[in-house]
Parts: C-alpha cells; structure tokens; sequence
C-alpha cells in the first residue's frame, strides 16, 4: 500500500463541478484534518507526486496547500517535507458536516434566528424564478429606457466626483432627497421637508428600520389581512405580535382592529391601493384610523407602493397629508416604478424621528450606493421618470385590459374582474377551493400565481389567486391564460370533489364587498 494512501482516500475530486478543483482539494483535507480522518503528524506527498496522483496541475495543489498552511492546518519541515499540524479535532463530527453549505442546527440559532429561520419559504419564493406569467410585484423591465440609464451612469463615472467616491449622508443622497420631496408634494400630496426623506434599501429596509425604531419585541401591530407577505416577515422576524384585521372595500377595518386590540402600537396599511386586495381606503376610514392613532399614542406605518399606477385618474392623495398629529411614517420604493435590483426607497418620517431613524439607517449599512442616488437623481431632474411612468401607465393599462379580456375563456372556474389601479389583479376562485393547491399544480405547469391564502394571517373561505400582469406582454398573457383553461377545471373539480359543490358563475365575495 502506498505511504500515501491514507491522503489519497480522503479526496475525492468532482471534474463536472462549478466550484475550483483548488478549493475542493482544500476543502477535502481540511475536512479530514479537522475530523481526525488525517492524524496530526500524518505526512503528506510533495505537491509534484500528489498532483500526479490526482491528474491535476501541480499548481492547483499548490494553490491548495499554500491556503492550508495559512489557516494552520498543514506544517512545512524544512527538508523533512509537510505534515498535519497540531489541530484540535472536533468532537462526534462526521465527515463532510464541515462543507462550506453547511447550515447551523437551530438549536445554535438565537430565538430571532429560530424565526428567521421559520420565515425562509416565503422569503426566497421567487428568488431563482424567471419572470414568467403571471408573478405579481415585478415592472415591465422590457420597457425600461436602459439606454437612458446607461448614459447617465456612464457621466457621473466618466466625471466622478470625490464626494461619490466616499462615504455619504446616512439619510441620503440630498439632491435625491429634494427631488423626492417635491415629488411627493406635487404628486401625492405629501407633506414634508428634504430633511424628513431618508433614503433605503427598499422597503423592506424601510420596513426594518421602522420597527428596530419604533417597536419592541411582544409590541402589538394590526397588520392588514389579507396583506403583504414582506411587511408580515419583518415584524415577524422583529418578533412584534401581529394582529390581523380584515380588510373590505373600504380598506382596513379599524372597527374591528379596535375590538381585536385598541391599544396597538402601530398600525401597517395599503390605503391607495390595498395589496393584494386592491381596494382604496375611503376618507371615513382614513380620518377613523388617524383618528384611533393619535388617542392611543400609536403609528401608522403608509406602505405607498404603486400608487403611481392609476388609469383613470390622477394618483390619490396620501394619509399621511391628512395626519396633523405626526403620526405617519409614508414610505415609497422605486422597484415598482422604476426595476427591483435598484434597491432604492424612501421614507418620509415626523421631523421628531429624522436623528432616530438616521441613526437607525446608519447602523444598518451606513448609507445606500451614491452613484445610482445621483443618477437616479438625474433621471428625475431631466424628465425621465415622468415620461417612463406615463408610458407605464399606457402599457399596464393595455396589459390589465388584454388579462381581464382572456380570462373570460377561463369562467366559470375564475373570475377576473378589472381594478383601475396597480400591477395585478385577483383571480376569484369558488369558495372552498384549495387555492394553494391550485397554485402549486400551475406552477408545475410554468405558470407563477400565488395563492390568496398565502398573504392571509387567518383563514377564510374565499379562495383567489394573485395574478401579476405588468411584467409580461400581451402575447405570453394570452398564452398563459390558454394553458390555465386546459389546467384549471380538472384541478377545480378534484379540490372540490370531496363536499361535492357545483361550480356556478359568481361575482367577487359579499364578505369582501360589503363595509362590515
């Protein structure tokens, strides 16, 4: 047997994988030394003979051997050739629990992490899925001006300036910070100064922030239900009590959310236009919840995501221009106007928070990427992003219409009804349906429309599935329709096989379009 043999039965190399043939070799005896399948003292071949043995160039064992000697695992003797070092083996470990994809057991988790942990089906739903019909949240990226963007960029790195270059106001870039003050003014109604704009990471930092700001682990939030899955991770994650509360036409229930839990500490809503629902907060409600907050003490946090969005009129104006009481965090995104990967948003606090929630922004990551600040900025300043949404809000409107239009082949088993605002639209289902079931059978067919369910804290029998339509042409939305029209009935019928229902033609649930 070769004096080496013990060395060469540790290490399996795999040709057909993506990761360096370098690093599996370190991996493979650093694996071995650290579980004792390689004695402290054992000797190892020289690289020449070890990458002969292995059919791999000798600098491939170098480049192996040189990382294990920095990390202590291996010892060079000067003539004597190089050993296992003195390494402290770990206890009861198996082979190959040390790879790098190695995740911690839950037990060494923190209570937070445990949560975390729990939350990561429905973070990471979407996260290798292409765009396909009919994902719900993502823009028309086909029709973003690239070429515009890319000129832009290219001026701010072809003239840098120093003050790009370094570290930057953890509120924001303050051009960016004016140009989104009077847009919001102009536009939404907002009232606000450049000093109360802080510029994230998107919403969900947005969303983050807030709660490391204003809440407390065990502190009670209404949060809207059905609602948006991202705000219920983190306040989850923030370990918050989350108190549902039912959403009609009217928007959220606040009748109700006073009943479940008065003295909430903060109330999340959709008012311009409710996700997944779609509803509007009418002004009754909205003047019953500021209302609600200011005697208790609480904050409403106004997730504004795509009220840029509407067809047949202009943008309604905010919450937050009715708070005279400062109760009102509004917080906006560009990944819905403008592409998600920018990872830029906004919040607009009471000029009491501003130092807080900086100081909470600059704990965080310090501050987001100046150079797509300042070009974003440009694309404001020079008509861009007016231009781009007015083009958007042609090409939703023709998409909505060319969706509702399909869908007709597909009633009685969906009922796809027009909504003059947002990205998407509801997909009614008959009542009892399955609708995570459903979902999961056209997936399997290609096509991503989650169920209803999912964005719920509490069941209900009014089953749907949310159907994204901005992000895909007419062409794939017709397409796509055709196929759930050959999918849909059989699955129907199973899920409803057992209480033996017979499927009528039927409007959008009374219990949703009734204010209770």
């Amino acid at each position: 047997m070769s004096r080496y043999a013990a060395t060469l039965a540790v290490i399996h190399l795999d040709r057909t994988s993506s990761t360096p043939l370098y690093l599996q070799l370190y991996e493979n005896i650093r694996r071995a030394v650290s579980t004792g399948q390689l004695a402290i003292g054992t000797r190892l071949p020289s690289t020449r003979d070890l990458a002969t043995s292995l059919g791999v160039s000798r600098n491939t064992v170098t480049s192996a051997f040189d990382q294990l000697l920095a990390e202590g695992y291996i010892e060079g003797k000067v003539g004597a050739g190089t050993y296992v070092a003195e390494v402290d083996v770990i206890p009861n470990q198996q082979p190959g629990l040390l790879s790098s994809h190695a995740t911690a057991s839950p037990c060494t988790l923190s209570q937070r992490g445990q949560t975390m942990l729990s939350l990561r089906d429905t973070i990471f739903r979407y996260r290798h899925d292409p765009i396909r019909a009919f994902r719900p949240g993502v823009p028309a990226l086909d029709a973003f001006p690239v070429e515009v963007w890319s000129r832009l960029m290219t001026q701010h790195w072809r003239y840098a300036q120093p003050d790009l270059l370094s570290y930057g106001d953890p509120c924001g870039y303050r051009p960016l910070r004016e140009c989104i003050a009077e847009y919001l003014q102009l536009s939404r109604a907002i009232r606000c100064h450049p000093d109360q704009v802080i510029v994230v990471s998107g919403s969900q930092q947005a969303l983050d922030i807030t709660a490391r700001v204003l809440l407390d682990p065990g502190d009670a939030a209404w949060m809207e239900d059905p609602g948006y899955i991202g705000a219920r991770n983190v306040f989850l994650g923030a370990e918050i009590n989350l108190i549902p509360v039912p959403v009609d036409a009217q928007g959220l229930n606040v009748e109700v959310g006073k009943f479940k839990y008065p003295h909430a500490k903060l109330a999340y809503v959709t008012p311009s236009h409710q996700f997944p629902l779609g509803y509007t907060m009418s002004l009754a409600r909205r003047l019953e919840l500021l209302e609600w907050a200011y005697q208790v003490g609480a904050w409403i946090v106004e997730d504004d995501y795509d009220s840029e969005y509407r067809y047949q009129n202009q943008p309604l104006a905010a919450l937050q221009g009715l708070d005279d009481s400062g109760r009102v965090i509004y917080m906006g995104t560009f990944s819905k106007v403008l592409f998600p990967s920018l990872r830029l948003g906004y919040l607009v606090v009471p000029p009491g928070l501003v130092d807080a929630f900086a100081a909470a922004r600059a704990v965080c990551d310090r501050h987001s990427p100046l150079f797509e600040q300042a070009v974003l900025t440009d694309f404001i300043r020079e008509g861009h992003f007016s231009r781009h949404l007015r083009r958007m809000r042609m090409l939703y409107a023709e998409r909505q219409a060319t969706l509702v239009s399909a869908a007709h082949k597909l009633s009685p088993y969906l009922n796809v009804q027009a909504c003059e605002a947002g990205m998407h639209l509801i997909g009614w289902l008959p009542p009892e349906v399955d609708d995570r079931s459903l979902s999961q059978d056209l997936a399997q067919q290609g096509i991503t429309a989650p169920a209803l369910s999912t964005y719920r804290l509490e069941p209900s029998p009014c089953a749907g599935l949310v159907l994204g339509y901005a992000a895909i042409n007419s062409e794939t939305i017709q397409s796509a329709v055709k196929q759930m029209a050959s999918t849909l009935p059989g699955a129907i019928h199973q899920s409803l096989k057992a209480s033996t229902k017979e499927i009528a033609y039927f409007s959008t649930p009374n219990v949703l379009r009734s204010a209770s």
